[in-house]
């Protein structure tokens, strides 16, 4: 495969009946087929899912669970995410640490700014509900008024406000750095059942913040799985290449195999989410990684948010997990 190294062999111990056990190359295997994790414990249950106040294409909140008890981590370390996104993995796992980082600096400020209390519940009611009510009398002169005035000089309430009026909550910049979506059309956007949803999701990660030690970072992968321990867990889920390239950086093919060569040779557990087929093909990375030592599990899944119908339609989500975190 190009981009993979050597450095990382994939191999497992087997047992002899004499001398030092043998080894032998292990292929890709199906958790379906594989008893070897039936005894180890999830890394967390949890009751019920919540959505994160960010919304973006890829959003992996209706896959938390599936994610969640597919992986085992005695959570000694840090829970390491080079590629937040929404946060919704974050805020439903909630480990007591984290380190976790993304190249889209309005997504990071978000977060850190609901941690200083730059952003807080009320404030964000305050600023929607009057936004709203100007969206509401001005119509989609005002949505892309507010556009330009976030390009001009970014900010956490309009970046909100942004991602939550524009078409079909899809995050999309330009090769300047530019919000570029256009507008979803509904001048009523802010209704105060809407407004109450967002400050509510903005209290509840207020909330899980302050009880926990997580570190939100801006920085390019590579830094990030750079900077992991031993008994830290990486997940891992990276822009899916031709479906998701403009969320903020480019993402492609070579990129995906460079980030599958950094984790095949990292010296703690990870999990990466990917697509594992749809109804055009099947992921051809699979073929590629089949004599490592990893478990795949599958999940059916339809994505709503997408920038065309293309995007928005069934796919069979796969979650890649190191044999040894794996159950």
């Amino acid at each position: 495969m190009a981009g993979l190294t050597t450095p990382y062999v994939a191999r497992i111990r087997t047992k002899k009946h004499c001398g030092a056990p043998a080894l032998r190359e292990s292929p890709i295997v199906s958790l379906l087929n594989w008893t070897g994790a039936k005894s180890r414990q999830p890394i967390k249950k949890i009751d019920r899912i919540k959505s994160p106040p960010i919304k973006c294409q890829g959003i992996k909140t209706k896959l938390t669970r599936f994610i969640a008890e597919s992986v085992h981590w005695t959570g000694r370390g840090r829970w390491v995410e080079p590629f937040l996104g929404s946060g919704a993995v974050l805020f439903n796992i909630r480990p007591q640490r984290a380190m976790v980082s993304d190249s889209n600096v309005h997504i990071i400020n978000v977060y850190n700014e609901i941690k200083n209390g730059k952003v807080t519940p009320q404030q964000l009611s305050n600023f929607l509900y009057s936004e709203g009510k100007i969206l509401l009398q001005k119509g989609m002169e005002y949505f892309y008024h507010v556009r330009e005035r976030f390009n001009n000089n970014p900010n956490s309430f309009d970046f909100i406000f942004l991602t939550r009026s524009c078409f079909n909550g899809v995050m999309r910049f330009n090769k300047k750095g530019y919000f570029n979506v256009p507008f979803c059309k509904k001048t009523d956007r802010f209704r105060q059942a809407y407004i109450t949803k967002i400050v509510n999701q903005i209290a509840w990660v207020q909330s899980l913040i302050k009880k926990h030690d997580w570190e939100f970072i801006t920085r390019d992968w590579k830094e990030t799985l750079a900077n992991v321990s031993r008994d830290d867990f990486v997940y891992a889920d990276p822009p899916y290449s031709g479906r998701h390239t403009d969320y903020y950086n480019k993402w492609s093919d070579e990129e995906n195999q460079e980030l599958i060569d950094h984790l095949l040779n990292i010296h703690c557990g990870f999990a990466l989410s990917t697509w594992y087929e749809n109804k055009y093909r099947k992921n051809p990375i699979f073929d590629l990684i089949s004599n490592y030592p990893l478990v795949v599990k599958k999940f059916d899944h339809f994505y709503h948010v997408g920038s065309s119908e293309t995007y928005r339609n069934k796919m069979i989500e796969a979650l890649v997990i190191d044999r040894e975190h794996a159950r």
